[in-house]
């Protein structure tokens, strides 16, 4: 074990972090130990100037405090964040450290603080709760490299002040201070709909900051023995979750809680603890430091799944730093009627701790479609909204919220007339609801008696509950890469068995479309490393890997050929481009079920096998492809951002192409005629099946069978009974050869006109 004694640097680092303690428990004001405290980083790191700089409302650095620039400087000299190195700073909750300031592209020089006679300056950002409070600057007029002990020192000495700056004492100079006038009037934010529906309750906070009263410790040992002593319970607690009954059998709460029990156990992670206790650090400080580089980490990674899973050690550290402070309860468990929770992020395990019905909506900073959280959100009906810019310095516990998920919009602290008007959209979105359920047992035919198939889009065991409440007759697309996504490790053919034999268990009689594991681009499992690719989404993902990696796929194959049995199997391969590919698949498919045969296991009275239209080079060879095939699914999704060679995650091309225009219907149609010339059963079962309005459109084109989530089985089934066939097909048969960019507009006139529920 390193200690303080190997390490000279870090006797400096305690000898400092004593000395700011005494500062900051003695008498004087906020602005005098302010003042102290830059003298005394200064002196210690051997600089001429030492400045802090404070955010304040407007995203404004200010600088409070300094020694070695002019004092009439302070509270003078402003940045916006962004701007300038220390804004850089703040922007990017990182450290800098240039030999040469004055050089860089970013420097931002100001006559007042007298600072031209500096060349060399350090800065690093003042983190607490992942947000940015300011910034500490060191400057040399010699070109002085910093050494990397140095950075850490100071990063160290940033978060003490974090604490000063959050508890209130900066408050006291002046009118130094965050506005909370703007923070008391009604707001509306705006963020992505990741879950969808309509909410109102009261706002709860998830995972409340710990207020750690004690920083710093001179008895190093002490506090790792802390640390152990609280992984140990943390460990018990995990161990104490995976033997509850409810949890006790395989599926995602169960691998989630076991992923999460193996970061628990992460090397690296107590070793980093430790050196920040070494360097003076109390238990508590020295996780959250962790805690906040760890946040700064996710902000930083390119890779999507990568945030996902650093979210996984968020979420421990707070559990670990409840167990440091005395209390092992899950914070938010208990929770009032109607709570809208509001975090930044949800690691893989918080939202399963939660009933369905305690939680009205969720609101959160970040987030994502693929996110755990997203996921089980979807699966309960919760409304979710993702990625609300500045949601936890806007809202308090106890503030009402207004949650539109379908359009990603929140009303904060709404007035009278607002909540009246979001009051009658509820009491429509519950008549409607109980209209769909009241539609479940009836048959989905259009008016003429043309008979639609509604099925279920799923990927987590929680989904197939929806098989009986919306009635839809199977499930048409399930996405295996889920639950591998929500694991540490590979699951081995065992665990793969269990999971879909559990799957086909809770379907019945009624039929389950496998899709092969769809991952790449956005969906990288944390075990299966690509780097980093320039356009992901058409790079190396779903049968591009299972080709060069065959024995994933032959596992994954061979755990559905088990768990089947005798019963029948339907196999779907994603993100086919070439008839070869496909053939090379079912070589693999073949060899397993020759495998099984000779081992003398069950195999199914009947494989049927399929593929995903997403890439359309496929639609050029269906020719060779359909006499290969039982079945074709439409992904939407991907299609029509290949169709336009348009990213579907740029915000800067969202509402640019719409699934309705002339060029995908034409697409869709041809794909759809040369089915049925085939005699090929063909289904969509991207988001487009889901949204009344393209589903009518899909119906016009000749489509007969339609995939989607469960929230959108009973508009989908509603708009069908409604739907004049008859009447729609040769309309938006001349619509097709229009030259405008969507006919979602004409659709829609022709649903107001006939009386066609959308």
């Amino acid at each position: 074990m390193t200690t303080a004694a190997a390490n000279p640097g870090w006797v400096g680092a305690r000898r400092l972090l004593r000395q700011l303690r005494d500062i900051m428990a003695g008498q004087g004001s906020a602005q005098e130990q302010l003042d102290l405290i830059v003298t005394l980083i200064a002196r210690e790191l051997v600089a001429e100037v030492c400045s802090i700089y404070l955010r304040r409302s407007g995203d404004v650095l200010e600088l409070f405090a300094t020694e070695g620039l002019r004092a009439d400087a302070v509270h003078n000299t402003r940045l916006m964040v962004g701007e300038g190195l220390v804004g850089f700073v703040a922007a990017q909750a990182m450290p800098v450290a240039l030999a040469d300031a004055q050089k860089h592209d970013l420097f931002a020089y100001r006559p007042e603080t007298g600072e031209e006679r500096y060349s060399s300056l350090m800065g690093v950002p003042i983190l607490r709760g992942g947000r940015v409070h300011g910034v500490v600057v060191i400057q040399n007029q010699t070109a002085r490299e910093y050494a990397d002990e140095e950075v850490e020192t100071l990063e160290t000495t940033a978060m003490v002040l974090a604490e000063m700056v959050a508890g209130g004492l900066i408050a006291e100079i002046g009118d130094a201070r965050y506005d909370s006038e703007e923070a008391a009037l009604p707001q509306r934010l705006e963020g992505t709909a990741l879950s969808p529906g309509l909410a109102k309750g009261i706002a709860v906070i998830h995972q409340q900051r710990v207020t750690i009263d004690r920083m710093l410790s001179d008895d190093g040992p002490r506090e790792e023995a802390r640390v152990r002593v609280a992984l140990e319970a943390l460990h018990i607690q995990l161990d104490a979750a995976l033997d509850r009954p409810d949890l006790s059998a395989s599926g995602e709460h169960r691998e989630v809680l076991e992923a999460f029990r193996m970061f628990a156990e992460d090397r690296g992670w107590v070793r980093r603890i430790n050196e920040a206790i070494n360097q003076g650090l109390s238990a508590e400080a020295a996780v959250q430091r962790v805690q906040e580089e760890t946040r700064v980490r996710m902000a930083q990674a390119s890779s999507g799944l990568l945030r996902e899973r650093l979210l996984d050690f968020e979420e421990l550290t707070n559990r670990l730093l409840r167990q440091l402070m005395g209390g092992d309860e899950d914070v938010g468990l208990q929770l009032p009627e109607h709570t809208v929770l509001v975090a930044r992020s949800l690691g893989p395990a918080e939202l399963l701790n939660y009933e369905a019905g305690a939680l009205s909506a969720v609101l959160l900073e970040e987030g994502s479609a693929n996110a755990h959280a997203t996921i089980v959100a979807r699966a309960l009906d919760v409304p979710l909204i993702g990625r609300v810019s500045g949601l936890l310095s806007r809202v308090d516990t106890g503030d009402e919220v207004l949650v539109d998920a379908a359009n990603g919009v929140v009303y904060l602290r709404p007035g009278d007339e607002l909540t009246a008007n979001f009051d009658v959209a509820l009491e429509a979105q519950g008549a409607k609801q109980e209209a769909y359920r009241s539609l479940r047992d009836v048959p989905t035919e259009t008016k003429e008696g043309k008979r639609v198939s509604l099925l279920l889009n799923a990927g987590l065991l929680a989904d197939m509950n929806h098989l009986d409440n919306t009635g839809a007759e199977g499930v048409g697309l399930y996405r295996t890469e889920i639950p591998f996504m929500m694991r540490a490790t590979y699951p081995d053919v065992e665990a793969q068995t269990t999971f879909y034999a559990r799957v086909l268990d809770e379907a019945g009689d009624k039929p389950v479309v496998f899709r092969t594991l769809d991952i790449g681009g956005d969906k990288a499992l944390p075990y299966l490393q690509s780097g980093a690719e320039e356009n992901p989404a058409m790079g190396w993902r779903a049968t591009r890997i299972a080709l060069d990696r065959p024995v994933m796929l032959r596992h994954q194959l061979r755990a559905l050929i088990y768990a089947s049995g005798r019963r029948k199997l339907s196999v779907m391969f994603p993100m086919v481009a070439q008839v070869a590919e496909l053939d090379a698949l079912r070589k693999l498919l073949d060899l397993e079920l020759e495998r099984a045969t000779g081992l003398g296991q069950d195999i199914p009275d009947t494989v049927r096998v399929g593929v995903m239209m997403e890439v359309p080079a496929l639609a050029m060879q269906m020719e060779n492809l359909l006499p290969r095939i039982d079945f074709l699914s439409v992904g939407s999704n991907d299609l029509v951002q290949f169709l336009f060679a348009s990213d579907r995650g740029n915000p800067r091309l969202e509402g640019r192409y719409d699934t309705l225009a002339p060029a995908v219907l034409n697409f869709l149609k041809h794909v759809c005629d040369e089915c049925r010339a085939a005699g090929t059963q063909l289904t969509v079962c991207g988001e487009m099946a889901g949204d009344p309005v393209a589903a009518m459109a899909l119906l016009g084109l000749g489509y007969e069978r339609l995939s989607m989530t469960a929230a959108s089985i009973g508009p989908v089934k509603a708009m069908v009974r409604s739907l004049p066939l008859d009447e729609l097909a040769p309309y938006q048969s001349r619509l097709l050869h229009s030259s405008a960019s969507s006919i979602r507009r004409y659709l829609q006139g022709f649903a107001r006109d006939h009386g066609v529920e959308v």
